[in-house]
């Protein structure tokens, strides 16, 4: 029987063991990848440079909401589904074979720039990303049972932290021996990728999925061996009453005014973030012209801004409550992303700039730190606020609704980054509204208590 202590640890290990999906494949290495090698296509069928970067964007975009409709309509059903049954773990090893299939597909996307290899990569990374999201829900359910002290944002913030640090380990581990430069075919420390992979074929670059498969399998052993189910259930699945639960559940939003305005609240905040995660790569490749090598450095150093910032965050989180966290988190995200629609090469919101010099790359090195410090705290502190919602024993239905809040605003997100990338024939304006949804986010965080539900009334 696991002790309490090797019970937290457990579960920490599961962010340590999903990160890399978030830090490697989504934002520092394989979007990147995907984005050279889809604007590759479209200039090949003669499309100017600028409306190519633009359809790249695009098609990732579209993609992205394809994935995130999914999770959007199955994560409450799946949650109702297992919180009636008492059995959550069951659902995170089955869905931690799509994560580990999708990522290991990535390998056989090979540059080339055919029709049928961008598709190829959409459907396995959306495959993975789904995976990666119902783990993630249903592992966040097992929190309230982690601890009967007051010290869940703690818990909370320090698994960020951890997690962190596994994303920033295996980044820096590509990066030196894997991940080459396309102009030089080096990596970031000037040697050729690992086990004899052929540069030309980007194939340290693309090892980047079996390398995530791989990290998740070993790393999940821990969850495997020390976190159990918090209560034993009947494990019959009736879908009538998980079904039953769910619609009360839902009709008793209008009653209880402070979890309705949080869940709209991260509906918008939450996906601005990870739209920002999502579209941050691509955004360096098209607009500033970075290598993946570069991307790979600036995830690095928001990496461990977000590390040290989400372990602080909840000693903070732990001491005023999640609220705050969440406020201020946001406010620095406005401004970053402020900063970023305005940037280029040659301005900064109608300042000129040397396009010679590297006054924008530390721009947005800058605002890739300030990402990392806001965004790790923003992730850690919405899960205790959440906690602070429900009960342990309707957890993953409320984890699951808190998915289907977030991944409207992921379908949205993307669909709203995707059309007007399109229209715009600009990928620097199609970051645009990510703005617009943490300023809504900020608004409706108003009407939460920051005590949630345990509040007095």
């Amino acid at each position: 029987m696991a002790t309490q202590r090797q019970r937290i640890w457990g579960w920490w290990f599961f962010d340590w063991a999903s990160q890399p999906y978030n830090t490697l494949l989504l934002t520092f290495i394989f979007g990147p990848y995907f984005a050279e090698t889809a604007r590759g296509y479209y200039m090949g069928t003669g499309m100017e440079e600028e409306a190519a970067k633009a359809a790249a964007q695009a098609y990732w975009g579209f993609g992205l909401t394809i994935a995130s409709v999914f999770v959007a309509i199955f994560a409450p059903i799946l949650g109702a589904v297992a919180d009636g049954t008492g059995r959550r773990l069951v659902w995170v090893w089955f869905f931690s074979a799509f994560y580990v299939v999708g990522a290991a597909g990535l390998w056989w996307v090979s540059p080339g720039g055919e029709a049928g290899m961008l598709l190829w990569a959409v459907f396995f990374f959306g495959m993975g990303f789904i995976g990666m999201e119902f783990t993630t829900i249903f592992t966040n359910a097992m929190m309230p049972s982690l601890t009967d002290k007051d010290d869940i944002g703690a818990i909370s913030g320090s698994g960020f932290a951890f997690g962190y640090l596994g994303g920033l380990l295996s980044l820096i581990i590509m990066l030196c021996l894997f991940a080459e430069n396309s102009a030089t075919g080096k990596t970031l420390i000037g040697m050729d990728p690992l086990f004899g992979l052929d540069s030309e074929a980007r194939e340290g670059t693309r090892a980047v999925g079996p390398f995530t498969a791989l990290w998740y399998l070993v790393f999940m052993i821990p969850f495997l061996l020390w976190v159990k189910e918090p209560k034993a259930g009947s494990g019959r699945i009736n879908i009538g009453a998980a079904m039953g639960s769910l619609v009360d559940l839902i009709k008793s939003l209008r009653y209880r005014k402070s979890l309705l305005s949080y869940l709209l609240s991260s509906l918008a905040y939450r996906d601005a973030l990870n739209a920002l995660y999502a579209f941050g790569g691509i955004y360096a490749s098209n607009v500033l012209g970075w290598s993946i090598t570069a991307i790979g450095i600036f995830g690095i150093l928001g990496g461990a801004t977000a590390m040290i910032a989400s372990w602080v965050g909840g000693k903070m989180d732990a001491k005023y409550g999640p609220k705050p966290v969440i406020k201020w988190s946001i406010i620095v995200l406005l401004v970053v992303c402020t900063v970023i629609v305005g940037l280029d090469r040659t301005a900064i919101w109608g300042i000129a700039l040397d396009p010679a010099s590297n006054t924008p790359d530390v721009i947005f090195y800058i605002c890739g730190a300030l990402i990392g410090a806001a965004g790790g705290p923003l992730q850690a502190a919405s899960r205790t606020l959440l906690v602070r919602h429900t009960t342990p024993d309707r957890a993953t239905e409320a984890f699951g609704l808190f998915a289907l809040s977030g991944k409207v605003a992921s379908f949205i997100s993307p669909l709203l980054i995707a059309l007007v990338s399109y229209f715009s024939q600009s990928a620097r304006m199609g970051i645009s509204p990510v703005i617009l949804l943490f300023l809504i986010g900020l608004i409706l965080l108003i009407w939460v208590k920051p005590k949630g539900e345990q509040a007095v009334s």
